[in-house]
């Protein structure tokens, strides 16, 4: 035995079963769906929602979501896809960089496709995620799209201009005004670390971003008491007074548990790298512990830092930030030899698939159930297309897990 070869993940065959099925859904029936009704090939771009039949929903098309199609375009051939899918990244970055581009090189916030207008107003939402769909993008071909880095690279100098906050991260407007979110500068840290191992040169500049926001997290943005992420700043990043200021996702719990372990496997040799990875368990283990109902078998939306439940709905996207969270667990744990810690948090990997499989049966195939009240009964909803990202990107991290 080669003492020095990564550990072998054992084959758990409920794990194997549960990601197969889930694979197959998006293969069979959620990608074929998404790639015809999803798609505007009249006017452009992405449409943001489909109808209880399966029909798009004309709505202006907003930069998170044709940058979120973009990703489960360039993702599609590593999850299985068989079929071409240079087409749909060429139709939907041409909607991203002409119609959704500003001049000073930041992203609007929506574009209307019937009166043609742009929607200019600087969202820091909406830049992360048009970001991050550069890094997919070029990641999936960079010879084809080697232009990217360049447009991602003079985003990100303009971003610093106009926004940069004295404290870490980015304020939203100017003259500023508060609330300064943690929400955005998680998807910010999430586009750093695409641009990060996507970008072969000048990886430096996105290490630093990776960085800054990572040291924004764990200065500002974690509740030291409670160990929870909350979500509403003032302009000094102290918590807003309140309520408010005490608001805190589980699903974000998982998501940036998640993150912050993927930045400290990206960044090895960083002096906080332990912290991060100590503070990213305590966040995962938290959101199971508090923000999942135990009835049900779903992450619920919204608690206090007081662990106290505030809206206890669970949308889908928290379901995808649990899988996410417990299988990045689990490959820790199997690199660290730890087998028992890794058996455990594939378990609940496992469980919370079954969970979103929940949500994935619906009467349109390739479409799911968004919401689940309180009573356990689906919300009448569209299904949003900004959810597949969702769903995909804890497809792509479960079967990353073990290759």
């Amino acid at each position: 035995m080669d003492v020095h070869a990564p550990p072998t993940l054992p084959r758990d065959t409920d794990w194997v079963r549960t990601r197969a099925t889930w694979q197959d859904w998006f293969l069979t029936q959620a990608f074929p769906l998404w790639r015809t009704q999803g798609v505007d090939r009249q006017r452009g771009g992405f449409f943001e929602k489909l109808d209880a039949r399966g029909h798009p929903v004309e709505e202006p098309r907003r930069t998170r979501v044709v940058a979120r199609q973009l990703y489960v375009c360039a993702t599609a051939q590593r999850l299985g896809w068989q079929g071409d899918t240079q087409d749909l990244l060429v139709h939907g970055l041409d909607f991203l960089l002409n119609r959704l581009r500003n001049p000073d090189g930041t992203f609007a916030t929506s574009f209307d496709v019937h009166c043609g207008e742009r929607n200019a107003h600087f969202d820091l939402y909406e830049q992360a995620f048009a970001l991050f769909a550069l890094a997919a993008v070029h990641e999936s071909d960079r010879a084809a799209f080697a232009h990217l880095p360049d447009i991602a690279l003079s985003t990100l100098q303009r971003m610093q201009e106009g926004w940069q906050h004295a404290l870490g991260g980015f304020h939203e407007s100017q003259p500023p005004q508060a609330p300064l979110r943690a929400n955005p500068h998680m998807h910010l840290l999430e586009a750093a670390l695409a641009w990060h191992r996507a970008c072969e040169g000048n990886t430096q500049t996105w290490a630093v971003l990776a960085d800054e926001v990572t040291t924004l997290a764990l200065d500002h943005l974690l509740d030291a008491p409670s160990g929870l992420v909350t979500e509403w700043f003032d302009l000094d990043w102290r918590p807003l007074p309140g309520e408010r200021g005490t608001e805190a996702e589980p699903g974000h719990q998982f998501e940036w548990g998640w993150l912050l372990m993927q930045w400290a496997m990206a960044r090895p040799e960083h002096p906080r790298r332990t912290e991060a990875l100590a503070v990213a368990r305590q966040m995962i283990d938290l959101g199971e512990q508090l923000g999942v109902d135990p009835q049900r078998g779903v992450a619920i939306n919204t608690l206090g830092t007081d662990g106290r439940w505030r809206d206890a709905h669970a949308k889908l996207w928290p379901q995808t930030e649990r899988i996410k969270a417990w299988v990045t667990c689990a490959e820790l744990a199997y690199q660290a030899l730890d087998h028992a810690e890794a058996t455990r948090a594939l378990s609940r990997a496992t469980a919370a698939t079954l969970t979103l499989q929940r949500y994935l049966a619906h009467p349109v195939p390739g479409a799911w159930h968004e919401s689940l009240d309180a009573q356990g009964h689906w919300q009448t909803q569209d299904t949003r297309a900004s959810s597949l990202y969702h769903i995909v990107y804890a497809l792509e991290t479960a079967c990353q897990l073990g290759r």
